[in-house]
């Protein structure tokens, strides 16, 4: 099946005036900088149907229905997504271009997105045709329908599968899909071919839905059982470019998990294999992801907590197992809270979930789920494993091995509990273990101590309680706005709802300067930001003032000032964060010279924002 490039529909959009679309199937009336119409989607006898021409984006508040130009030809012509491409593109003049439709043409390519996502087509047509392929993954249980479900396919043994198809390898190449021999100047230097053959292929996912890389299980002897694509070349300094793969920042399976619900994900379940993913799914566990051929990253968790408030670790019981529990639980102490939680799962030996799921049932493997230990348990069970907790000597030597783990800890109600329990094992007070702890403890200026504690003042001109959902209204209706905005990596700590959608729309701008809102929403479409980003736009709005509050909202000469006062209120509120847990670092005599001098900025920067106010 050929494929439109995601950049010709961004073009495309961009071309196309929602208003003259509407505007050829409905009576629009002019209602300020707005246009409205009754619902056709409705019987209604008022408008409430509204067209942003700024957004490129229609509101229907009788139905609840909302889009850009290709989702109302979909939802009003009741056409196809491609269809309602094809009549955009006809009104604009222009072609559709076609990513080769049967397996003599020759692929026409946008980018490594568009090479990946054909090298995935391409694999899939091949399984079909390789019985040998069919066999093993029939050995392994898994069925036509979940194959179809993760987009498996084969790479064939050959050298040239896909570097036929290929008449210009730049892309493929920057995929990592081909490579070129280097052959110090003999017969086959220069040649290209292919990196994955003979083997079972799985694609990689970002929350998108895209496929940004593969992971290939052999089928033959290759002392490489499975094969990742390579990790993406780093951008220069100077380069707008993000990374498109890296194994410490993505998961497999991510995508699907969050596609398999529309309810929050009540946790997920971070295992080792793409098999235990697939196998996992087919027996109705859907929220299972891995991994990919590395140890558990800071990253890895981040990613985990925009989708779910509890990752729960699945590990061999064995003693590599247990030392990668041990390595996951360093890298999740500093992410977790109250509101975030992490529990580690054991399997019984022998076992991987691929295997255990099989032999007991999807109900049987969700109770062990349930029985996880939580982070606190292992840490105590882990901290005490090797120590005499019967001798002076043992639980003294307990407290100096709790307190690296500690001092990675946030302050909040898990620290002082596990600090508890530990006091109480090791025979402490609670002060006494804490003093012990803190023997040794960096010394924090009292004025710059003063400076964070101190509460800002309110200010009457801010969104109060609603700075992230206030940002993103404005964003949408400037999205120039986001060239001008500085410290995303600051802003993206904020521990606050919608921060992580607000940066990733600032960084969609970013990277497509000239775009509309209608973009962003083409984007995000049919994912839950996308249905979160439509509820943002729409809120707070009462249907008999829509227009009247848009007008207002474009026209006001502080809509920009007031974008930049929420994303300063936020800013704020990371820096006095990350300021309170290096004082909580000092606290136990962790700091070292470089946060030292990180404190005595941030606290700088507070001291002169309370002085500005």
């Amino acid at each position: 099946m050929s494929r439109i490039p995601e950049s010709f529909i961004q073009d495309l959009l961009t071309r196309t005036d929602i208003v003259d679309v509407i505007g050829a199937r409905l009576d629009l009336k002019r209602a300020g900088k707005e246009y409205k119409a009754r619902s056709p989607f409705t019987n209604e006898k008022s408008p409430s149907f509204f067209v942003s021409p700024t957004k490129q984006m229609y509101f229907c508040f009788s139905s609840g229905k909302t889009g850009n130009a290709i989702g109302f030809l979909m939802e009003y012509d009741r056409l196809t997504f491609v269809e309602a491409v094809e009549e955009l593109a006809k009104r604009a003049g222009v072609e559709v271009p076609r990513e080769g439709g049967d397996s003599a043409s020759r692929l026409v390519l946008d980018g490594p997105l568009d090479a990946l996502a054909a090298a995935e087509r391409i694999f899939r047509s091949h399984l079909r045709t390789h019985p040998a392929a069919i066999e093993y993954l029939k050995k392994r249980g898994v069925s036509g329908d979940t194959a179809k479900l993760f987009g498996i396919g084969f790479a064939p043994e050959a050298w040239d599968t896909l570097a036929q198809q290929f008449p210009n390898p730049e892309h493929a190449l920057a995929a990592g899909l081909l490579k070129k021999k280097d052959d110090e100047g003999g017969r086959s230097a220069g040649r290209i071919y292919d990196v994955f053959r003979n083997r079972i292929m799985f694609p990689i996912r970002d929350t998108r839905g895209r496929v940004i890389a593969f992971g290939g299980r052999t089928l033959g002897d290759d002392p490489a059982k499975y094969l990742n694509s390579q990790n993406s070349p780093e951008p220069e300094a100077s380069s707008d470019n993000s990374v498109l793969f890296h194994k410490g920042r993505n998961l497999f399976g991510l995508y699907e998990a969050k596609q398999s619900t529309k309810a929050a994900l009540p946790y997920l379940l971070v295992v080792e294999g793409y098999m235990d993913v697939v196998m996992l799914a087919q027996h109705g566990i859907h929220n299972a992801v891995a991994t990919l051929g590395t140890a558990t990253t800071r990253e890895h968790l981040a990613l985990l907590f925009k989708s779910t408030a509890r990752a729960v670790f699945c590990f061999d019981g064995d003693r590599a197992g247990r030392s990668a529990a041990s390595r996951a639980l360093e890298q999740a102490l500093p992410e977790v809270n109250e509101g975030r939680e992490c529990r580690f799962m054991f399997l019984p030996d022998g076992h991987d979930p691929d295997t255990l799921v099989q032999a007991i049932g999807a109900d049987a493997f969700r109770e062990l789920v349930d029985g996880a230990m939580t982070l606190s348990d292992f840490l105590i069970a882990e901290l005490s494993k090797d120590v005499n907790l019967g001798s002076l000597d043992g639980r003294a030597r307990l407290v100096g091995l709790a307190r690296p783990y500690l001092q990675k800890l946030r302050e909040g109600p898990l620290r002082i509990l596990i600090i508890e329990e530990l006091a109480r094992i090791t025979r402490f007070s609670r002060a006494d273990f804490e003093a012990t702890l803190a023997s040794g403890a960096a010394q924090i200026p009292r004025a710059q101590s003063e400076a964070v504690a101190r509460p800002q003042r309110e200010r009457p001109d801010q969104p109060g309680a609603r700075p992230v959902k206030r940002a993103l209204q404005l964003l949408l209706e400037k999205p120039d706005m986001a060239q001008r905005v500085q410290h995303i990596d600051q802003l993206a700590l904020v521990a606050q709802p919608g921060v992580p959608i607000l940066v990733e729309a600032i960084e969609f701008f970013q990277e497509h300067p000239n775009s509309s809102s209608s973009l962003l929403f083409e984007q995000w479409r049919g994912a839950p930001k996308g249905d979160a980003l439509q509820r943002i736009s729409i809120s707070d709005l009462e249907r008999p003032d829509y227009s009247k509050t848009l007008t207002g909202l474009i026209n006001s000469v502080d809509a920009e000032k007031e974008f930049f006062d929420c994303l300063a209120e936020l800013r704020m509120k990371a820096l006095r964060a990350r300021a309170e847990a290096l004082a909580a670092q000092a606290r136990v005599g962790a700091m070292s010279p470089a946060e030292m001098v990180e404190w005595e900025e941030i606290t700088r920067q507070l001291s002169a924002r309370s002085l500005v106010e």
